[in-house]
């Protein structure tokens, strides 16, 4: 198990995402992360849990139009 804790700056670097992006989608509850004393941290797992279920959500919809 990975229990590695990413700030904002590291899981907009790794998704390769502006600051401000990440931010807005954890502040709308659509990237898995919470708050420490006002800053936005994400538990790496949890992130790589998100992406997967992104690329299955998005192959759905490409199975769909198929």
């Amino acid at each position: 198990m990975n229990d590695e804790i990413l700030t904002l700056r590291e899981v907009a670097k790794y998704l390769k995402l502006a600051e401000k992006t990440a931010y807005r989608l954890a502040a709308d509850g659509k990237l898995p992360g919470f708050k420490v004393g006002g800053s936005w941290r994400f538990k790496a797992e949890d992130v790589e849990q998100w992406i997967k279920e992104q690329k299955a959500a998005h192959e759905g919809k490409k199975d769909q139009k198929g």
